[in-house]
């Protein structure tokens, strides 16, 4: 106890995560299929922690997760089959095409009022549309699947003979993420968007500027998937409109909800839950059963939602408060 007394604990406990992080690939012993679905299982943890800016603190109901996604990997894949740009450069560039979308989209739905079931249906809506309209764009590839050219190992072209160095992608991608969530939730902007979602006509009222904040949020919120965007594209080595995934990006909405709106780690944790079943299940009874995944998946949510209404993350938040206590720590209600 006496090491806790030094160490704040919230401090040990995260490196101590980040440890076993890094070790996963080491500990899957290079199995691939294994640590791309790890590395699935990240890359929901980013985008649900990414939504958190826009969904959890700014209280949208936001569909469009895999509308970015898919701007993103067709800006950094698209750039690499006509232009021979790296990815690294294409990830980059397919992160600011995604917020600067976001931003065409968002100034009209912000300026003229559009929010919470309206909102929620112009998002969804935009994801198919963005799928119709790929399909039908013939210089991009159109309905065709688009390989991207593979260069055995070569790092400057993302192109590398295992999924280990995604998954290692995927990882600084989430701490990224993460990082930028909780500067957000302890900035000026994050005491708007707090106030805001909690009731945007009051919140105007006390003089913030509500328009401003949201479209701020959602260019954090949209690059950050637009970068990921580029790293997925790689990762699978092709492009197609199937990214621009209606049901998945419900998914991602979902995650944010269960893990807990506003909190900077909430997301993650209902990303590592849900998402670490639904894929461990899929591998595991998938082909024998197939479907079953989908059932006992359904079953961890409803559970989640009916005994942790407000996110599971407020379970970790009072266990970590009763583990502090007893390791010499204040003790902290929890509202």
């Amino acid at each position: 106890m006496d090491f806790f007394k030094k160490m704040n604990i919230g401090k040990f406990l995260v490196l101590l995560l980040i440890m076993v992080a890094l070790g996963i690939p080491y500990l899957l012993r290079s199995n691939q299929y294994q640590i791309l679905l790890a590395t699935t299982v990240l890359l929901y943890g980013v985008m649900a922690t990414s939504w958190n800016i826009i969904g959890g603190l700014a209280g949208q109901l936001d569909f469009a997760a895999f509308a970015y996604l898919g701007i993103g990997a067709y800006t950094s894949g698209t750039l690499f089959l006509r232009f021979n740009v790296t990815p690294w450069i294409g990830m980059f560039l397919g992160g600011l095409v995604a917020a600067g979308f976001a931003l065409l989209i968002g100034i009209p739905l912000f300026r003229f009022r559009i929010k919470e079931v309206w909102y929620a249906l112009t998002t969804s809506a935009l994801v198919e549309i963005l799928k119709v309209a790929f399909n039908m764009w013939e210089k991009v590839g159109g309905p065709v699947e688009r390989c991207l050219p593979y260069f055995s190992g070569s790092v400057l072209y993302m192109r590398f003979t295992s999924y280990t160095p995604f998954y290692y992608m995927m990882f600084a991608m989430l701490a990224i993420a993460l990082i930028i969530n909780q500067r957000i939730t302890s900035s000026k902007l994050g005491y708007y968007l707090k106030a805001l979602g909690e009731d945007e006509s009051a919140a105007e009222v006390l003089g913030v500027n509500t328009q401003g904040s949201k479209l701020r949020a959602l260019l954090y919120y949209s690059f950050l998937i637009g970068m990921t965007g580029g790293i997925y594209a790689n990762m699978y080595g092709y492009i197609h409109p199937s990214f621009f995934n209606g049901p998945e990006t419900t998914k991602i909405a979902i995650l944010g909800i269960v893990g807990g709106r506003g909190i900077t780690y909430g997301p993650l944790l209902a990303a590592l839950l849900l998402v670490g079943a639904q894929e461990y299940l899929r591998a595991s009874l998938g082909g024998e059963y197939s479907g079953l995944y989908l059932l006992i998946y359904a079953v961890i949510l409803i559970i989640v939602v009916l005994f942790k209404p407000r996110g599971i993350a407020t379970f970790f938040e009072s266990w970590y408060q009763k583990l502090s206590s007893k390791g010499g720590g204040e003790h902290k209600d929890v509202s």
